[in-house]
């Protein structure tokens, strides 16, 4: 990609982000635990279905060493409810581990990947929203706007690579942290699945994708 079109490419997001970026509670913190709980509860589930677990949740357990000193079942009580049930007993894990070390979170990747339901995404989030380090942050949503936009094709393991480079690559030096949250809000409520509001789209006029010629609104697949 031209340097021409990956600064083209970040104005574009960062204007339409300072514009229109949403409000959510963990954007308030740089706290890498309640970073953390926002990742994991949002995996595979809606926000608005998240917000008020994400609230009660660090509300009874503000801190991650209350957490890692909380009974499993008290946890997963406040987290089961949104399904994936896995995720209370990922944070709960996850907290004795840091607790382990002082209560001191990681600040690699690898390490936070060592932490338990802690991939390439989730550690990427954590470093780009808690530690402010650039780092790719590649979402359903981030991958299906990089998808369309730069027409990424092929086999499904080689398709992921070129995502993961292109999220890494779209990155301007020290803003990380600005334009992964736009990719995720414009990938969220604009790009979306079967419904893309292209003709609003920051990124129309260089994206390959383009379904609003046939007509807007038009279902599609993702």
């Amino acid at each position: 990609m031209s340097r021409g079109r990956r600064r083209s490419f970040g104005r574009r997001v960062l204007t339409w982000y300072a514009a229109n970026g949403r409000d959510l509670p963990w954007r308030q913190t740089r706290d890498p635990y309640a970073i953390l709980v926002s990742e994991i509860l949002s995996h595979q589930t809606q926000i608005a279905r998240v917000l008020p677990v994400y609230r009660r949740l660090l509300h009874r357990y503000p801190t991650v060493r209350a957490m890692a000193g909380a009974p499993l079942a008290d946890v997963k009580a406040i987290t089961d409810p949104l399904g994936y049930k896995i995720r209370g007993d990922w944070l709960h894990g996850a907290a004795l581990h840091v607790a382990d070390r002082g209560g001191v979170f990681p600040e690699t990747i690898d390490e936070l990947r060592r932490l338990p339901g802690v991939g390439r995404y989730t550690a990427g989030a954590v470093m780009n929203f808690a530690h402010h380090r650039d780092a790719p942050v590649l979402d359903t949503n981030v991958a299906r706007l990089l998808r369309r936009h730069f027409g990424v094709a092929g086999p499904a393991r080689a398709r992921t690579r070129q995502l993961w480079d292109l999220a890494s690559t779209v990155i301007p030096k020290g803003k990380g942290y600005l334009i992964n949250q736009a990719l995720m809000d414009i990938g969220a409520v604009i790009c979306r699945a079967r419904t893309p509001r292209c003709h609003v789209c920051p990124l129309r006029r260089s994206c390959v994708f383009r379904p609003e010629e046939s007509g807007r609104g038009q279902k599609t697949p993702a």
